[in-house]
Protein backbone atom coordinates (compact mmCIF):
# COMPACT_ATOMS: atom_id res chain seq x y z
CA UNK A 1 0.00 0.00 0.00
CA UNK A 2 1.27 3.40 -0.97
CA UNK A 3 2.52 5.84 1.88
CA UNK A 4 -0.51 8.21 2.93
CA UNK A 5 0.50 11.60 3.38
CA UNK A 6 -0.77 13.27 6.41
CA UNK A 7 -1.02 16.99 7.27
CA UNK A 8 -1.41 18.62 10.67
CA UNK A 9 -2.04 22.01 11.98
CA UNK A 10 -1.81 23.50 15.11
CA UNK A 11 1.37 21.16 16.08
CA UNK A 12 2.21 23.58 18.48
CA UNK A 13 -0.30 23.84 20.79
CA UNK A 14 -2.23 21.64 23.55
CA UNK A 15 -4.83 19.32 21.18
CA UNK A 16 -2.49 19.50 18.13
CA UNK A 17 0.91 18.60 19.72
CA UNK A 18 -0.87 15.51 21.91
CA UNK A 19 -2.35 14.50 18.57
CA UNK A 20 1.07 14.86 17.14
CA UNK A 21 2.87 12.97 19.15
CA UNK A 22 0.07 10.03 19.49
CA UNK A 23 0.21 9.84 15.36
CA UNK A 24 4.27 9.28 15.58
CA UNK A 25 3.78 6.52 18.14
CA UNK A 26 0.79 4.76 16.19
CA UNK A 27 0.53 1.07 15.80
CA UNK A 28 -1.67 1.66 13.60
CA UNK A 29 -0.64 0.59 9.60
CA UNK A 30 -2.54 2.69 7.65
CA UNK A 31 -0.99 5.72 9.92
CA UNK A 32 2.69 3.91 10.81
CA UNK A 33 3.66 3.94 7.76
CA UNK A 34 2.31 7.62 6.69
CA UNK A 35 4.44 10.65 6.36
CA UNK A 36 3.48 13.44 8.52
CA UNK A 37 3.72 17.67 7.86
CA UNK A 38 3.06 20.53 10.28
CA UNK A 39 2.44 23.70 9.11
CA UNK A 40 4.22 26.32 12.26
CA UNK A 41 4.62 29.93 11.95
CA UNK A 42 8.40 29.94 13.13
CA UNK A 43 11.87 28.74 12.07
CA UNK A 44 12.36 27.81 16.15
CA UNK A 45 9.53 25.57 16.02
CA UNK A 46 10.54 23.87 12.91
CA UNK A 47 13.26 22.72 14.32
CA UNK A 48 11.71 21.15 17.04
CA UNK A 49 9.08 19.31 15.48
CA UNK A 50 11.76 18.92 12.39
CA UNK A 51 13.59 16.78 15.25
CA UNK A 52 10.73 14.53 15.93
CA UNK A 53 10.76 13.23 12.66
CA UNK A 54 7.98 15.30 10.84
CA UNK A 55 8.08 17.69 7.80
CA UNK A 56 7.50 21.28 8.82
CA UNK A 57 6.10 23.89 5.84
CA UNK A 58 6.68 27.16 7.38
CA UNK A 59 3.15 29.78 6.11
CA UNK A 60 1.82 33.08 7.53
CA UNK A 61 -0.80 32.12 9.77
CA UNK A 62 -4.43 30.60 9.29
CA UNK A 63 -5.35 33.76 7.26
CA UNK A 64 -2.87 32.77 4.51
CA UNK A 65 -5.64 30.70 2.62
CA UNK A 66 -2.96 30.94 -0.62
CA UNK A 67 -0.84 28.70 1.55
CA UNK A 68 -2.52 26.25 3.36
CA UNK A 69 -5.17 25.46 0.28
CA UNK A 70 -1.31 24.76 -1.63
CA UNK A 71 -0.20 22.44 1.77
CA UNK A 72 -3.28 20.48 1.83
CA UNK A 73 -3.61 19.59 -2.26
CA UNK A 74 -0.23 18.02 -1.72
CA UNK A 75 -1.82 15.70 1.24
CA UNK A 76 -4.24 12.59 1.49
CA UNK A 77 -5.50 13.66 5.14
CA UNK A 78 -5.29 17.43 6.95
CA UNK A 79 -6.01 17.24 10.50
CA UNK A 80 -7.24 20.68 11.87
CA UNK A 81 -6.42 21.56 15.73
CA UNK A 82 -5.55 25.28 14.98
CA UNK A 83 -8.93 26.46 15.43
CA UNK A 84 -12.25 25.62 15.71
CA UNK A 85 -13.78 29.32 14.78
CA UNK A 86 -11.96 30.41 11.21
CA UNK A 87 -13.61 29.44 8.70
CA UNK A 88 -11.55 30.74 5.81
CA UNK A 89 -8.59 28.59 7.22
CA UNK A 90 -11.23 25.03 7.38
CA UNK A 91 -12.79 25.78 3.83
CA UNK A 92 -8.97 26.19 1.97
CA UNK A 93 -7.64 23.19 3.70
CA UNK A 94 -10.74 21.19 2.40
CA UNK A 95 -10.51 23.00 -1.15
CA UNK A 96 -6.74 22.06 -1.19
CA UNK A 97 -8.08 18.30 -0.39
CA UNK A 98 -10.39 18.18 -3.20
CA UNK A 99 -7.24 19.70 -5.63
CA UNK A 100 -5.68 16.39 -4.46
CA UNK A 101 -8.66 14.28 -5.04
CA UNK A 102 -8.73 15.46 -8.56
CA UNK A 103 -5.11 14.90 -9.53
CA UNK A 104 -4.71 11.45 -7.75
CA UNK A 105 -8.28 10.03 -7.75
CA UNK A 106 -7.91 8.72 -4.33
CA UNK A 107 -10.12 9.53 -1.21
CA UNK A 108 -9.29 12.98 0.88
CA UNK A 109 -10.20 13.17 4.40
CA UNK A 110 -10.59 16.50 6.69
CA UNK A 111 -10.70 15.97 10.25
CA UNK A 112 -11.31 19.38 12.10
CA UNK A 113 -11.40 20.00 16.09
CA UNK A 114 -14.74 21.79 16.90
CA UNK A 115 -16.56 21.98 20.36
CA UNK A 116 -19.37 21.58 22.27
CA UNK A 117 -19.73 25.38 23.15
CA UNK A 118 -21.70 25.20 19.66
CA UNK A 119 -24.61 23.58 21.01
CA UNK A 120 -23.92 24.80 24.57
CA UNK A 121 -27.41 26.82 26.21
CA UNK A 122 -28.07 30.49 27.18
CA UNK A 123 -29.37 30.25 30.76
CA UNK A 124 -27.58 32.65 32.29
CA UNK A 125 -28.81 35.39 29.87
CA UNK A 126 -32.30 33.91 29.60
CA UNK A 127 -31.95 33.45 25.86
CA UNK A 128 -32.29 29.52 26.09
CA UNK A 129 -32.65 27.06 28.35
CA UNK A 130 -32.22 23.65 27.19
CA UNK A 131 -31.18 20.35 29.57
CA UNK A 132 -31.16 17.69 26.40
CA UNK A 133 -28.47 15.15 26.09
CA UNK A 134 -27.37 15.25 22.88
CA UNK A 135 -26.48 11.78 20.91
CA UNK A 136 -24.04 12.15 17.64
CA UNK A 137 -25.75 8.69 15.79
CA UNK A 138 -29.89 9.58 17.23
CA UNK A 139 -29.61 13.50 16.66
CA UNK A 140 -29.21 15.54 13.49
CA UNK A 141 -26.42 17.36 15.15
CA UNK A 142 -25.62 19.19 11.68
CA UNK A 143 -29.57 19.98 11.28
CA UNK A 144 -29.48 21.82 15.45
CA UNK A 145 -26.28 23.80 14.67
CA UNK A 146 -28.43 25.22 11.36
CA UNK A 147 -31.16 25.79 13.25
CA UNK A 148 -29.33 27.60 15.94
CA UNK A 149 -27.12 29.77 13.55
CA UNK A 150 -30.14 30.95 12.16
CA UNK A 151 -31.30 32.54 15.00
CA UNK A 152 -27.67 33.67 16.80
CA UNK A 153 -24.51 33.54 15.06
CA UNK A 154 -21.89 32.02 17.10
CA UNK A 155 -18.15 31.43 15.10
CA UNK A 156 -17.75 27.97 15.98
CA UNK A 157 -20.99 26.97 14.47
CA UNK A 158 -20.34 29.44 11.36
CA UNK A 159 -16.76 27.06 10.62
CA UNK A 160 -18.50 24.03 10.90
CA UNK A 161 -21.27 24.74 8.97
CA UNK A 162 -18.66 26.22 6.39
CA UNK A 163 -16.93 23.07 6.74
CA UNK A 164 -19.91 20.79 5.96
CA UNK A 165 -20.79 22.76 2.98
CA UNK A 166 -17.19 23.15 1.51
CA UNK A 167 -16.44 19.61 2.06
CA UNK A 168 -19.51 18.81 -0.06
CA UNK A 169 -18.55 21.01 -2.74
CA UNK A 170 -15.35 19.59 -2.74
CA UNK A 171 -15.95 15.84 -2.63
CA UNK A 172 -14.13 15.61 0.48
CA UNK A 173 -14.94 13.45 3.27
CA UNK A 174 -15.30 15.99 6.37
CA UNK A 175 -15.22 14.61 10.43
CA UNK A 176 -15.89 17.02 13.36
CA UNK A 177 -14.63 16.32 16.49
CA UNK A 178 -16.08 17.94 19.55
CA UNK A 179 -14.81 17.78 22.58
CA UNK A 180 -16.19 19.46 25.84
CA UNK A 181 -13.94 20.82 28.16
CA UNK A 182 -10.25 19.09 27.68
CA UNK A 183 -8.34 18.31 30.94
CA UNK A 184 -4.93 17.31 31.97
CA UNK A 185 -1.35 17.80 30.51
CA UNK A 186 -0.59 17.23 27.06
CA UNK A 187 2.03 15.57 25.54
CA UNK A 188 3.47 18.12 22.85
CA UNK A 189 6.73 19.86 22.77
CA UNK A 190 5.17 23.12 23.21
CA UNK A 191 2.09 23.87 25.30
CA UNK A 192 0.89 21.41 27.39
CA UNK A 193 -2.33 23.04 29.22
CA UNK A 194 -5.94 23.59 28.20
CA UNK A 195 -7.47 27.01 27.53
CA UNK A 196 -11.08 26.96 29.59
CA UNK A 197 -9.73 26.27 32.70
CA UNK A 198 -6.67 27.36 32.27
CA UNK A 199 -8.25 31.11 32.13
CA UNK A 200 -9.51 30.49 35.50
CA UNK A 201 -6.15 29.92 37.28
CA UNK A 202 -4.75 32.60 35.31
CA UNK A 203 -7.47 35.06 36.56
CA UNK A 204 -7.59 33.27 40.27
CA UNK A 205 -3.47 33.52 40.37
CA UNK A 206 -4.33 37.58 39.17
CA UNK A 207 -7.21 38.84 41.14
CA UNK A 208 -6.71 36.59 44.53
CA UNK A 209 -10.02 34.74 44.29
CA UNK A 210 -11.49 32.55 41.48
CA UNK A 211 -14.15 33.69 39.10
CA UNK A 212 -17.82 32.53 38.87
CA UNK A 213 -20.01 33.80 36.05
CA UNK A 214 -23.46 34.46 38.65
CA UNK A 215 -26.05 31.79 37.59
CA UNK A 216 -23.62 29.24 36.21
CA UNK A 217 -22.86 27.07 39.47
CA UNK A 218 -24.92 24.72 38.29
CA UNK A 219 -24.87 24.65 34.29
CA UNK A 220 -22.97 21.26 33.64
CA UNK A 221 -20.54 20.65 31.02
CA UNK A 222 -18.61 17.55 29.64
CA UNK A 223 -15.06 16.52 30.16
CA UNK A 224 -12.33 14.50 28.28
CA UNK A 225 -8.46 14.06 28.87
CA UNK A 226 -6.39 15.15 26.33
CA UNK A 227 -4.78 11.95 25.71
CA UNK A 228 -8.01 10.08 24.80
CA UNK A 229 -8.62 12.59 23.10
CA UNK A 230 -5.77 12.61 21.08
CA UNK A 231 -6.39 8.71 20.81
CA UNK A 232 -9.84 9.62 19.07
CA UNK A 233 -8.24 11.69 16.30
CA UNK A 234 -5.73 8.42 15.58
CA UNK A 235 -8.75 6.49 15.58
CA UNK A 236 -11.23 8.29 13.06
CA UNK A 237 -7.84 9.05 11.20
CA UNK A 238 -6.86 5.30 10.58
CA UNK A 239 -9.95 3.95 9.61
CA UNK A 240 -10.63 6.78 7.09
CA UNK A 241 -7.60 5.55 5.50
CA UNK A 242 -7.62 2.37 5.98
CA UNK A 243 -11.60 2.35 4.16
CA UNK A 244 -9.72 4.10 1.36
CA UNK A 245 -7.64 1.49 0.10
CA UNK A 246 -8.89 -0.42 -2.83
CA UNK A 247 -8.10 -3.56 -0.90
CA UNK A 248 -9.74 -3.19 2.39
CA UNK A 249 -12.83 -4.58 3.26
CA UNK A 250 -13.04 -1.80 6.45
CA UNK A 251 -16.13 0.39 6.57
CA UNK A 252 -15.94 4.08 6.26
CA UNK A 253 -16.65 5.83 9.63
CA UNK A 254 -19.43 8.08 8.88
CA UNK A 255 -18.57 11.73 7.74
CA UNK A 256 -20.28 14.73 6.49
CA UNK A 257 -23.43 15.72 8.00
CA UNK A 258 -23.51 12.65 9.69
CA UNK A 259 -19.72 12.59 10.97
CA UNK A 260 -20.01 15.17 13.76
CA UNK A 261 -17.89 13.11 16.72
CA UNK A 262 -18.41 13.82 20.67
CA UNK A 263 -15.81 12.85 22.93
CA UNK A 264 -16.95 13.00 26.70
CA UNK A 265 -15.65 10.72 29.47
CA UNK A 266 -17.70 12.58 32.43
CA UNK A 267 -19.17 15.55 33.38
CA UNK A 268 -18.67 18.26 35.91
CA UNK A 269 -20.27 21.87 36.51
CA UNK A 270 -18.65 25.25 36.69
CA UNK A 271 -19.43 25.47 40.20
CA UNK A 272 -17.27 22.33 40.71
CA UNK A 273 -14.54 23.63 38.34
CA UNK A 274 -14.37 27.24 40.31
CA UNK A 275 -14.22 25.42 43.80
CA UNK A 276 -11.63 23.38 42.90
CA UNK A 277 -9.31 25.95 41.04
CA UNK A 278 -10.08 28.09 44.48
CA UNK A 279 -8.87 25.04 46.82
CA UNK A 280 -5.71 23.52 44.59
CA UNK A 281 -4.51 27.25 44.06
CA UNK A 282 -5.12 28.33 47.86
CA UNK A 283 -3.08 24.58 48.75
CA UNK A 284 -0.82 25.38 46.51
CA UNK A 285 0.13 28.80 47.36
CA UNK A 286 -0.97 30.45 43.58
CA UNK A 287 -3.89 32.23 45.06
CA UNK A 288 -4.15 34.40 48.45
CA UNK A 289 -7.71 32.86 49.37
CA UNK A 290 -9.74 30.25 48.29
CA UNK A 291 -12.75 32.59 48.20
CA UNK A 292 -14.80 31.67 45.04
CA UNK A 293 -16.29 35.30 43.73
CA UNK A 294 -19.48 35.03 41.74
CA UNK A 295 -18.95 37.95 39.01
CA UNK A 296 -22.25 39.02 36.61
CA UNK A 297 -21.97 37.90 33.13
CA UNK A 298 -21.46 41.20 31.64
CA UNK A 299 -18.53 41.50 33.42
CA UNK A 300 -17.02 37.86 33.65
CA UNK A 301 -15.74 38.48 30.37
CA UNK A 302 -12.93 40.89 31.40
CA UNK A 303 -11.13 39.00 33.59
CA UNK A 304 -11.85 35.68 32.15
CA UNK A 305 -10.63 37.04 28.49
CA UNK A 306 -7.73 38.85 29.61
CA UNK A 307 -6.43 36.11 31.77
CA UNK A 308 -5.52 34.53 28.26
CA UNK A 309 -4.39 37.25 26.48
CA UNK A 310 -3.06 37.80 23.03
CA UNK A 311 -6.22 37.30 20.16
CA UNK A 312 -8.14 34.80 21.83
CA UNK A 313 -9.18 36.99 24.88
CA UNK A 314 -7.31 40.33 24.56
CA UNK A 315 -8.78 42.76 27.13
CA UNK A 316 -11.99 40.72 27.64
CA UNK A 317 -15.06 38.62 25.71
CA UNK A 318 -17.69 39.81 24.86
CA UNK A 319 -20.62 38.17 27.18
CA UNK A 320 -21.79 35.60 24.46
CA UNK A 321 -18.48 33.95 24.20
CA UNK A 322 -18.08 34.07 28.05
CA UNK A 323 -21.21 32.52 28.10
CA UNK A 324 -20.50 29.89 25.95
CA UNK A 325 -17.08 29.18 27.38
CA UNK A 326 -17.36 29.28 30.96
CA UNK A 327 -21.46 29.70 31.68
CA UNK A 328 -23.36 27.28 29.45
CA UNK A 329 -24.65 23.85 29.94
CA UNK A 330 -24.21 21.13 27.35
CA UNK A 331 -24.27 17.24 28.00
CA UNK A 332 -23.43 14.82 25.02
CA UNK A 333 -23.13 11.03 24.46
CA UNK A 334 -20.39 9.83 22.15
CA UNK A 335 -21.90 6.91 20.42
CA UNK A 336 -19.98 7.56 17.36
CA UNK A 337 -16.85 7.13 18.55
CA UNK A 338 -18.04 3.83 20.72
CA UNK A 339 -18.91 1.92 17.75
CA UNK A 340 -15.70 3.25 16.07
CA UNK A 341 -13.72 1.31 19.06
CA UNK A 342 -12.46 4.46 21.03
CA UNK A 343 -11.84 3.23 24.76
CA UNK A 344 -10.68 5.90 27.04
CA UNK A 345 -8.96 5.43 29.77
CA UNK A 346 -9.20 8.29 32.07
CA UNK A 347 -11.91 8.35 34.81
CA UNK A 348 -13.20 10.67 37.31
CA UNK A 349 -10.01 10.67 39.87
CA UNK A 350 -8.12 11.77 37.05
CA UNK A 351 -10.11 14.48 36.49
CA UNK A 352 -10.45 15.71 39.85
CA UNK A 353 -6.96 15.45 40.38
CA UNK A 354 -5.76 17.20 36.89
CA UNK A 355 -6.46 20.77 38.86
CA UNK A 356 -2.99 20.18 40.94
CA UNK A 357 -1.12 19.50 37.77
CA UNK A 358 -2.53 22.00 35.64
CA UNK A 359 -1.62 25.12 38.65
CA UNK A 360 1.68 23.41 38.57
CA UNK A 361 2.50 22.92 35.25
CA UNK A 362 0.82 26.40 34.16
CA UNK A 363 2.76 28.27 37.19
CA UNK A 364 6.22 26.80 37.64
CA UNK A 365 6.55 26.21 33.41
CA UNK A 366 6.23 30.51 33.49
CA UNK A 367 9.04 30.51 35.77
CA UNK A 368 11.59 28.44 33.77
Amino acid sequence: MASNKILLTGATGYIGGTVLTTLLASSEPAIKGSSISVLVRKEEQAAVLRGLGVNPIIFKGLDDVEALRRAASEHDAVIHTASSQHDASAVALIQGLGDRKKATGKEVHFIHTGGTSALGDQAVSGRLVERRVFNDKTDDIFAYERQRQAKDVYDQRTTDLAILEAGEAAEVKTYIIMPPTIYGIGTGAFNRVSIQVLAIMRAARRDGFTTLVRGARDQEWGHVHVTDLAMLYELILARALDSSSSSSSVPPPPSGRKGLYFAVTGHHSWGEVADRVAREGHRLGYVASPEVREVPLAEAGGPLGSALGGPIGGQGLSPQLTEAAWASHVKTEPALARELGWKPVKDRRDFEESFALEWTEDVEGSRK
